[in-house]
């Protein structure tokens, strides 16, 4: 850790939605060398505040409140106001966090999961916003005799214990389900064909059953401490999202929904009603260019067709491109992604433009230098949690070059140039495409520098499959 390193700074959301009388836990994102003494003005007298940063308690009025973040260590002192918004809206940033599914698939036990969110505080990954610790498929057993509700397998021995020690490290954690009667790895799902909760037959159970679960499972996930539900299944529809939305809320607990996979376009209107996030694609895998495969997306066959889905993207309700894939990922046998260093960067800034929710799908034992710096840059994942909460957008869409420009609350953009061809290639952005017509300051993102004040046009090489990620500031 160098000098500069130790300096205090907090890279929380500046925003955070809670519904009134739900529990309320916001973890204050900081980091600099530890300890850290964390402390907020102007907080509220039905909340209070940790030794580790993580503000709780219960908000009964609706309403929007204004607070003042501080952190000091030995080498300064940090702030950061922090906008509470009590309401219907959660998650009014994009989720950030990790799922075990692209890294073990079915293979999942407690102890990964416990491991994994070790991982996320020792790493430091927490201390840039990194939250979520989600259990995909795999965890299910059968249903409570007496609740009807759906217990964990003998993999899972001790939900409500994953929970609270989760909790205990300042996290959050979530957990799968389907409305199916059995799961995609042919698990039990929240259907059946009795009331008991029996599945009958012997075929894939990719159905819904005629006797549904959802508030029995949610109240069971609520009593547990689940934050974040998974909920997948194809095609998606409106009515089975409305009832787990339903039997969420009626939970009593604050449980961000996220929907998989493909979202029927002409539905997702609807849908967003009661979603946080819904999946914009079929499932990703770590490959830059698409196979003949039509099952399989690809990092660039994701990221260039999002333009249609940007009308439904705003605080609190997020178009999913699914997990990153950069790290050690294998579906049950992690070994390094087939994704370049530049894709990667390609990848990571695509996600932060779209405005996706940003979720790990790696082998957390393993994380690398040059993949913590690309999770760490806090100038990167602040354009993904920008207040503003809009979605990127295309103004040029060629075969070998295409630019990405997405608004932020500050009055600057944030604009990403990528070169699509197999060779390095200069590539020019004309500062009237972003409608910004006077001098300009231009910063490169990746690299944290200032690369000075321009007009007209900026112009750069980048690399194969590469970006340039740029904040750019109009100078008044």
């Amino acid at each position: 850790m160098n000098d500069q390193e130790k300096i205090p700074k907090i890279n929380s959301p500046r925003v955070f939605g809670v519904r009134p009388n739900s529990e309320f836990a916001f973890g204050i994102a900081a980091s600099g060398k530890k300890p850290i003494k964390y402390s907020v003005k102007n907080l509220l007298h039905e909340l209070s505040i940790n030794e580790n940063g993580l503000i709780t308690g219960k908000i009964i009025k609706t309403g929007v409140y204004d607070l003042l973040i501080e952190v000091e260590n030995e080498f300064g002192k940090a702030n950061q106001n922090l906008k509470i918004v009590v309401g219907e809206d959660i998650s009014l940033t994009p989720p950030m966090g990790w799922n075990h599914w692209n890294c073990w698939g079915p293979k999942i036990d407690e102890n990964k999961v416990r491991e994994a969110a070790d991982y996320i505080v020792s790493s430091g990954l927490k201390d840039h916003g990194w939250t979520y610790v989600n259990i995909d498929d795999g965890w299910q057993g059968e249903r409570d005799p007496k609740t009807k509700a759906l217990q964990s397998n003998d993999k899972f021995k001790n939900m409500k214990g994953l929970c609270d020690y989760v909790h205990s490290l300042g996290l959050k954690i979530g957990i799968y389900s389907t409305p199916w009667r059995k799961s995609y790895a042919g698990f039990m799902g929240g259907s059946a064909d009795t009331k008991d909760g029996q599945i009958l037959g012997d075929d894939d159970g990719h159905t819904i059953g005629k006797y549904h679960f959802e508030e029995q499972d949610a109240m069971q996930w609520a009593e547990w401490g689940i934050d974040y539900l998974k909920y997948d299944w194809n095609p998606i529809d409106v009515e089975s999202t409305k009832r787990i939305y339903e039997a969420l809320r009626k939970s009593g607990r604050d449980i961000v929904l996220s929907l998989s996979n493909t979202t029927p376009y002409d539905l997702t209107e609807e849908i967003s009603k009661y979603a946080q996030c819904w999946r914009t694609t079929g499932d990703i895998i770590d490959l830059w260019e698409s196979t003949d495969q039509w099952w399989q997306w690809s990092v660039k066959r994701i990221a260039f067709l999002q333009d249609k889905w940007i009308k439904y993207a705003r605080p609190g309700h997020w178009n999913d491109m699914d997990m990153l894939v950069v790290g050690y990922v294998g579906w049950g046998n992690p070994k390094p992604t087939r994704l370049t260093k530049d894709e990667q960067r390609s990848h990571v800034s695509l996600w932060a433009l779209m405005s996706s929710p940003l979720l790990l799908g790696c082998d957390m034992s393993r994380l690398d230098e040059f993949t913590l710096s690309l999770l760490t840059n806090d100038e990167v994942i602040s354009i993904n949690q920008d207040l503003l909460g809009q979605q990127g957008f295309l103004i040029r869409n060629d075969c070998e070059e295409k630019i990405i420009v997405k608004v932020l609350k500050d009055g600057s953009k944030a604009v990403g140039m990528f070169n699509l061809s197999n060779e390095p290639r200069k590539i020019e952005l004309l500062l009237n495409e972003i409608n910004f017509r006077a001098k300009v300051k231009i910063r490169d993102v990746w690299e944290q520098s200032d690369l000075g004040i321009f007009e007209k046009s900026y112009k750069t090489e980048i690399q194969v499959h590469g970006v340039k990620l740029l904040k750019i500031t109009p100078i008044v």
